[in-house]
């Protein structure tokens, strides 16, 4: 493709006007950043490639084995790489034993409408930000379907399917992972709070058949966005004391407009947890407008002040928070009135 479009710019004729030498040259230039692919080993080669403005796109097809986006490879503000394929452009790992079926180091990429498959973990963002994740189908995982980590900000998440994950390590099976807990900060962010903050997780359905939380926002990340999600609690183990949509331990997060639901049988005891796992997290969260037909023994939004860590502070729950057959409450603190 690079090889046709430098000889279609060698044969413009030379009389040709300035402004319709300017013309070709930009369409010349546009084709150039095309880039279509329908196998592994092309789709390897072009991601260790891929330059700012470059568009790839992936054929149907089964594109196996594992893929790594490097952070030289990164896209601009102004010049996002793009890959994009339908749902039946499918990477599949392998084995849901070992390995990331795509690792993402770069900045400035907008990932769209593919499906991600049978990996340990789906899509990891390692320092990774500005990134755009659209409209994916990940489903059937090892552990979580998508971990933000290394300081990685500023990730939009959205209209993503996500299901089926932790069938090897239920513990870890969460569909949506953001940071690092305090016992791992050694191993990914320098012994420093994982600062993954500022990312937005929108309009997207989690579960069926998510083992851990749909979401859990770590200690040491700051300032999302969680808005316009659908849960479900179907296939919830709690292992690892996994019994909420949200496990929120960050703090400053914005989490409203979403629907959270409880088929039967189902161990989710609450809608929503705030919990602080270490001194001065797990406060300052706000919760508004969320429909949560909890179904369950517990609160919709139990927010535990106090913990062998800390305390949860400034959380705030919003009276217009709609609970549907929450045994224990609508929320275990005085509700805000709108």
């Amino acid at each position: 493709m690079r090889k046709l479009s430098f000889l279609a710019l060698l044969f413009v004729p030379f009389f040709t006007q300035s402004c319709s030498k300017k013309i070709t040259e930009t369409q010349v230039k546009a084709k150039r950043n095309l880039i279509i692919v329908a196998n592994s080993t092309e789709l390897k080669n072009v991601l260790a490639v891929a330059k700012a403005g470059d568009s790839i796109v992936l054929k149907d097809g089964v594109y196996d084995g594992k893929f790594v986006i490097k952070a030289l490879n990164s896209g601009t503000a102004k010049q996002p790489i793009t890959l994009v394929g339908s749902n039946k452009a499918v990477l599949d790992g392998g084995s849901l034993q070992t390995g990331y079926v795509l690792s993402l180091q770069a900045n400035y990429w907008h990932i769209k409408g593919i499906t991600i498959t049978n990996g340990l973990k789906g899509l990891v963002a390692d320092g990774a930000n500005y990134n755009v994740f659209d409209d994916l189908t990940i489903s059937k995982i090892g552990e979580e379907a998508i971990h933000l980590r290394k300081f990685s900000k500023h990730n939009i998440i959205q209209n993503l399917q996500i299901s089926y994950t932790g069938l090897k390590t239920p513990d870890y099976g969460e569909g949506i992972y953001i940071g690092s807990a305090y016992s791992n900060w050694a191993k990914y962010s320098n012994g420093e709070p994982d600062r993954c903050d500022s990312n937005q997780v929108l309009n997207n359905k989690i579960g069926p058949y998510i083992a851990a939380e749909c979401i859990d926002i770590k200690e040491g990340t700051t300032g999302g966005v969680i808005r316009g999600n659908t849960f479900e609690a179907q296939g919830i183990t709690g292992a690892n004391s996994a019994d909420s949509w949200i496990d929120v331990k960050g703090n400053a997060y914005l989490i409203e407009n979403n629907i959270g639901n409880n088929a039967q049988p189902s161990v989710l005891k609450d809608g929503y947890q705030v919990n602080c796992a270490y001194k001065g997290w797990g406060s300052h969260n706000v919760f508004k407008n969320n429909v949560c037909n909890v179904n369950a023994s517990g609160f919709g939004f139990n927010i535990r002040l106090k913990s062998s860590k800390g305390e949860a502070v400034g959380n705030q729950v919003y009276s217009n928070n709609k609970v549907n057959n929450a045994g224990s409450g609508v929320a275990n603190i005085p509700l805000i009135t709108n």
